[in-house]
């Protein structure tokens, strides 16, 4: 193993274009759906909307901050030049945890659909099988993973256009389904767009917003493309279509083939359009594709931390073992240590309650807020200090300074949201102690090497 080498740039333009539409969907869109349509009827298209204006600005200042300098290999290079040491540290940490708690759900999520084809098997086997297949294509090259991520990226896409060209066939048919007639009537005739009124839409923002965690992670491979200047502005200007076409597409579709309050909360609302149209096979079609994109999202979870853990050792944040690669210029030793920290999630999900599974998950959506938030005011310091920098800058964030602004009003808008809600108004009160053992443990360790330091001078 090496510790003078780089982290390979073995992404292709095809893996970092698919892997930023597979950051995009994932079980928000395919599970969540139902839920936040049951919250806000026809409306939740407004909220897709307007979360993912904000996401793509966001994204917008990622990819500048990421293009200014060549040397950046993730967000953490430039929160470390731009906030400091310490912030690097928390938010490195932060995004660390915020992937763990996910690619946790997600495992956990993988053995419970494949145990709806093999119910007599204990849920963490295939658990366990589906990490260890997972670890072992991450330790071998970047460009595996890239392949993977395509793969599984390629099937949600399939998917989602079957549903929306199945969708619209339906609806000039006129067919008939048992909540009535296939009709884009069904979104407005139903209540009209705001049935819930205006608290039901703005409550739908906690999942909405939930469903877009992870699309910053085409931002993190800019380390591992071979020409992230041209590859990155183009998968960050795409998003903007993936949203219409994945996210409001796929709704404006299933709302119109089935009335929003036919629409049940608790299930997917692809496997209800898919079994009306008379697909016996409807459910292990959805099941197979929401297996995959559960494996897709831990793997990008794996993929993350372990590079999030590598570049806090480049920057002495994590141990020094962390940042040593392999032949393949892989992070074999941080690839390993989330991957056993996944472990670790999963065993405890599975004895615990349910309800630590809500709780983890909405704390990881409070932690992405900090971190989305955390970007913001990097560009804007990237502004305030690099002015000259800014200026030559081939990729500028829009609406500067006032999109930043509208940004961070539209977070605090939605912890607002997310406190309002019962399931996820704990998190509210757990996440502060994340922040405050990370700031104790960071204080620690300046402490630490101050006295070596000192040490070492009188020596």
């Amino acid at each position: 193993m090496s510790e003078n080498q780089n982290l390979a740039r073995g992404l292709e333009n095809r893996h970092v274009q698919l892997l930023a539409i597979g950051g995009a969907i994932g079980t928000g869109l395919f599970l969540g759906s139902g839920r936040s349509i049951h919250l806000a009827g026809p409306s939740i298209l407004f909220a897709y909307m307007i979360t993912g204006v904000i996401c793509f600005l966001v994204m917008r200042a990622l990819g500048e901050l990421l293009l200014s300098n060549v040397k950046y290999h993730s967000f953490v290079d430039f929160v470390y030049d731009y906030l400091g040491n310490g912030a690097a540290f928390i938010t490195g940490w932060t995004y660390w945890f915020c992937w763990i708690s996910l690619a946790m759900a997600d495992l956990t999520a993988a053995g419970l659909y494949i145990q709806y084809w093999f119910p007599n098997i204990a849920q963490w086997v295939p658990s366990l099988i589906v990490l260890v297949v997972l670890l072992i294509m991450n330790l071998t090259a970047v460009k595996l993973f890239g392949e993977m991520e395509f793969w599984f990226a390629l099937i949600k896409v399939i998917a989602i256009l079957a549903l929306i060209v199945i969708g619209i066939v339906m609806i000039f048919k006129g067919f008939s389904t048992d909540a009535g007639v296939s009709s884009f009537a069904n979104l407005w005739s139903h209540g009209g767009w705001f049935p819930n009124g205006i608290s039901g839409f703005i409550l739908s923002f906690q999942m909405v917003v939930f469903a877009f965690t992870g699309i910053e992670l085409v931002g993190l491979t800019a380390g591992e493309t071979k020409n992230p200047e041209h590859v990155i502005p183009k998968a960050i200007n795409h998003i903007p279509i993936r949203i219409i076409i994945f996210y409001i597409g796929a709704l404006f579709v299933i709302m119109s083939i089935y009335p929003w309050n036919s629409i049940s909360p608790d299930k997917s609302p692809f496997v209800q359009v898919f079994a009306a149209v008379g697909i016996a096979a409807a459910a292990s079609i959805v099941n197979f594709v929401v297996l995959t994109s559960a494996a897709s999202a831990c793997n990008s979870g794996i993929f993350s931390t372990s590079r999030m853990v590598y570049s806090l050792a480049k920057e002495n944040n994590a141990p020094e073992s962390m940042k040593k690669l392999t032949s393949n210029q892989v992070p074999a030793n941080a690839t390993v240590f989330s991957a056993t920290v996944v472990l670790i999630s999963v065993i405890l999900n599975y004895i615990m309650p349910e309800e630590v599974f809500v709780l983890i998950t909405s704390i990881s959506t409070f932690c992405f807020i900090f971190i989305w938030a955390v970007i913001v005011v990097c560009h804007l310091r990237y502004h305030k200090n690099n002015p000259e920098l800014a200026v030559k800058s081939k990729f500028k964030m829009p609406f500067y300074p006032i999109a930043n602004y509208i940004i961070l009003a539209f977070f605090a808008f939605v912890l607002v949201v997310l406190a309002l809600n019962n399931e996820t108004r704990v998190a509210l009160f757990v996440t502060p102690i994340w922040f405050i053992m990370l700031g104790v443990i960071y204080k620690l360790q300046s402490k630490m090497k101050n006295k070596e330091e000192a040490e070492s001078k009188f020596a």
